[in-house]
Order: structure tokens, then sequence, then C-alpha cells
């Protein structure tokens, strides 16, 4: 059943990535960006890295992506036409996919007819919820606090750049 559930998720996982790149739309590339992330976080829960899954929806799915979508209704940023890639950025992507694969290949031959690494069991202080939270709101108080202010200039900055000023035009 594990073996399933991954296998879901990667395929699900992969298919949103896809979806970030290739959508001509940036509202829907955000949205996908944010399936994407909820995949990831269902792989890390997988691995029973519960504190990592968490984070990651709520931290990059909840405050990131939002403040993605923010900056794209902000900005009013539309679709435009794409340019066409050049031959050394088509060779270049070509490039990079064969060695992906290739990589890929020799991993899942050295992984033996199982196809799969036996994990070591989980470190159980890594696991309560109860202690790392301590130690965020304690010890790492001032970083939190730091992340915070920054993502809050952030978002004042994207208001200040967006906002269209009245009399901007007649400068021109």
């Amino acid at each position: 059943m594990p073996d399933l559930l991954f296998n879901l998720f990667a395929v699900f996982t992969v298919a949103c990535a896809l979806g970030v790149v290739f959508n001509r739309n940036a509202i829907a590339s955000a949205l996908c960006l944010l399936l994407c992330l909820v995949g990831v976080a269902g792989l890390f829960a997988l691995l029973d890295a519960m504190l990592l899954a968490f984070v990651l929806v709520f931290v990059y799915a909840g405050a990131v992506v939002a403040l993605f979508l923010f900056i794209i209704m902000l900005l009013d940023a539309q679709g435009g036409t794409r340019r066409a890639f050049g031959k050394l950025a088509v060779a270049a992507g070509a490039l990079a996919a064969g060695l992906l694969a290739t990589g890929v290949i020799l991993l899942s031959g050295s992984l033996g007819p199982a196809g799969s690494v036996p994990l070591p069991p989980p470190d159980p202080s890594l696991l309560n919820l109860g202690e790392t939270a301590e130690l965020l709101f304690t010890l790492y108080l001032l970083p939190v606090e730091v992340v915070g202010f920054l993502l809050l200039i952030a978002m004042l900055g994207v208001i200040v750049l967006s906002k269209r000023f009245a009399g901007l035009e007649d400068i021109k």
C-alpha cells in the first residue's frame, strides 16, 4: 500500500509541476504550484516526516503561494506571447534531460531487485511536534520574527510597486 501511495503522490506532484511550467495563465500556474506542494507534503508524510509535511503545507502552500497569488493579482500579470526557444536552449534542455534519464537508470539499477534502500528508523525526538514548537518559539523566536517581518516588507513593497499613480502618465 505505501508503494501505491508513493506512486500516486509522485505522479500527482510531477503532473502539477508540469502544470506550473507549461501553464500560460499565471494564476493557474500558481494554483498548480499549490497542488504540487501538497503532493510533496504527502510524500513527506509517507516518510514519517510529519513536521516537514505540516511546515510545507502551512508555510509554503499557505503563506508563500498566497503571497504569489497576491502579487500576481496586484501586478495584473497577463499571459502574453512567448518567444520561441533558440537552438542552444533546445540543445541544453535535451542534454539535461538525457543526463537526468541516465542518472535515474543508473540509480535504479544500483538499488537491487527490491528497488528501494532500507531506511533507518526515525529519531523519536524529531517526531515530537510539541518539543519542536517549544524550540521554535523560545530558542528560535528571533529568526521566526525576522522571517515574518521580511514577508510583511515584501508584501508592502508589492503594494507600493503595483500602485498606479495618477500623474505618472503626464511625465512620460
